[in-house]
């Protein structure tokens, strides 16, 4: 007698990967997270509270927001609806839009670290241009997944 392995051998099309289930709860985390974060800026203890925020974070703030608001509509039309396609089309639109608030947040950058706030300066800065350099990254990368659930592709199909 020989023993079964096929359970250890990766199969050409099968779908791996989460449940809906887990995927869905992911989505419930993310839409609450984000209206988490929306309520800090916004309601309490508001951006005001941060002493290291200068009055031109007022310029900033719109674009913080507006990608926490992008992110709770993507993730509740994919709570609801779950499919590929949405869900990459999705990550595409907050990308670009939390690039948009990196870019506008490097270009006005309304921080005040104070006299010995050179070093933390520098750090914001660096994470900056991690930040923009990860989105846009993030970018090509949705472009080149809508392309294959669109024009297909095995791997596209399979999924």
């Amino acid at each position: 007698m020989t023993a079964d392995h096929s359970d250890a051998i990766p199969q050409v099309g099968r779908r791996r990967g989460q449940s809906s289930a887990s995927r869905r709860a992911g989505y419930a985390i993310a839409i609450l997270v984000d209206a988490l974060l929306l309520f800090l800026v916004q309601v309490w203890p508001g951006w005001h509270a941060l002493g290291i925020l200068t009055p031109a974070a007022a310029a900033v703030v719109p674009w913080i927001d507006a990608a926490f608001i992008a992110g709770i509509v993507v993730n509740l039309l994919n709570l609801i609806f779950d499919r590929r396609l949405l869900k990459a089309v999705g990550d595409l639109v907050t990308t670009v839009i939390g690039l948009i608030a990196a870019i506008v947040v490097w270009d006005v950058f309304p921080f005040d670290f104070g006299a010995q706030g050179g070093g933390w300066e520098v750090l914001v800065r660096v994470l900056l241009v991690v930040a923009i350099a990860g989105s846009a990254i993030a970018i090509v990368v949705s472009l080149v997944v809508i392309a294959r659930l669109l024009f297909g592709g095995r791997t596209a199909r399979a999924r």
